[in-house]
């Protein structure tokens, strides 16, 4: 059957569309711009980089009413977002998060869309608690992102109606916090937008999309990881900014990481667990537990790679820039099994676990863990001079400028 419609007795065939994604925008865009447009049709998605996911189905369900692509909200918004995945938004989130706190108000952080499962089912998912990860059987993908808020107090939304889901966290925040996910725009019109850059890989602001989408557009440009970059890998971001998006305020801040148990680190043979988007489709060949090894003086990093089996050994041989670590991947229960066997199997004194959620929940090995934490610090004037920063346009004070901005908004939008 031919599929078209007839206007004044003319046939219009409908444009066909293929949607590019990964389970995150391609969504959003369709529920947003196309799904109630009668001009076009379409006729699928791709489901590119993320696993398991490939012969997944939208369901009829979600149809609905058309809506613009970036959603207004009756609550200020800020929107946190970067320019690849492992910048560091997490840590700027909960910088935003006390910032608002200080202020007495309630945050709600909406994340971008990891939906890995019943899609129709995780229209709408709340988490407010350890117990709801289980409920909606997150994956150590959406835990990593879900549970360092949870444990925080910070009530974290979902999904894939991001319509549905903005109206009902607008009914019980003051602020809508938008955790942006990998490095994609935000679904929501932000009053404050953010994004952080990474100086350990510098370029990427202008050379991947749509990452260098927000770091043209962002009021507040991020650039993290100071303490362990190299200066001319800040220089060069911060040149960027200033060619690229000269209006936006511009801070250099550190990534300062700590462990638990530092004694598990000192002159012993460790094994490094990181964050697996970070080090697999981020780019990045090592994270924040290499980092922690060398900053608690660890004799050795163990190298992993020739215990992988299975679905990690896939990993490996999908990502070969991985370094000496183990990236968490736990999208399916054969991978948690498979990233389980290849931790206990490596000769270590100790793991360091990089990943931002509790490991041990889905995994048990018999090595001792040691837990790495990361947070955003203000680089202090020794390490502004030591960096070569004065004169570059780089503002102090990351965490007051928040303070100062949301007090605006509150203003703005009471």
């Amino acid at each position: 059957m031919e599929n078209g419609s007839h206007v004044n007795g003319a046939a219009h065939r409908k444009e066909r569309i293929l949607i590019l994604g990964a389970a995150g925008r391609d969504y959003h865009l369709f529920n947003t711009k196309y799904r109630d447009e009668p001009s076009v049709e379409v006729v699928g998605f791709t489901h590119a980089q993320i696993p398991h996911i490939e012969s997944s189905r939208y369901p009829a369900a979600l149809a609905g009413p058309l809506r613009e692509g970036m959603l207004p909200s009756t609550k200020p918004v800020v929107a946190v977002t970067a320019v690849r995945t492992g910048c560091g938004k997490s840590q700027v989130c909960r910088l935003v998060i006390d910032a608002a706190r200080q202020a007495g108000k309630r945050v709600v952080l909406v994340r971008h869309p990891m939906p890995y499962g019943d899609l129709a089912a995780q229209a709408v998912q709340r988490f407010e608690s350890v117990a709801d990860l289980d409920k909606h059987h997150t994956t150590i993908e959406e835990r990593e992102e879900y549970e360092q808020h949870i444990t925080n107090g910070v009530v974290v939304y979902a999904g894939v109606d991001y319509a549905a889901i903005l109206k009902q966290a607008e009914a019980e925040a003051d602020l809508v916090l938008w955790d942006g996910g990998n490095n994609d725009l935000p679904f929501y019109k932000p009053d404050l937008w953010l994004c952080i850059a990474d100086p350990l890989r510098p370029g990427h602001e202008v050379s991947y999309y749509p990452g260098d989408v927000n770091f043209r557009c962002a009021d507040m440009i991020v650039v993290n990881k100071a303490n362990t970059a190299p200066a001319a890998g800040i220089q060069a971001v911060l040149a960027s900014a200033k060619a690229l998006n000269p209006r936006a305020e511009v801070f250099v801040t550190a990534s300062e990481v700590s462990v638990d148990c530092p004694d598990l680190i000192a002159g012993k043979r460790v094994l490094c667990v990181e964050d697996g988007p970070t080090t697999t489709h981020g780019g990045r060949p090592s994270g924040a537990a290499a980092v922690a090894a060398a900053k608690y003086a660890a004799a050795e990093v163990v190298d992993p790679r020739p215990y992988f089996v299975g679905e990690l050994k896939k990993t490996l041989d999908k990502y070969p820039h991985v370094g000496p670590v183990v990236p968490a991947m736990g999208y399916s229960e054969q991978q948690i099994l498979d990233l389980q066997a290849s931790i206990a199997a490596v000769p270590c004194d100790a793991v360091l676990v990089g990943t931002p959620h509790d490991i041990t929940q889905l995994i048990s090995v018999p090595q001792p863990l040691a837990v790495v934490t990361y947070a955003v610090a203000d680089l202090d004037e020794e390490q502004q001079q030591g960096l070569g920063l004065k004169g570059l346009g780089a503002s102090p004070g990351l965490g007051k400028a928040l303070e100062g901005r949301l007090a605006g908004m509150w203003t703005a939008k009471s």
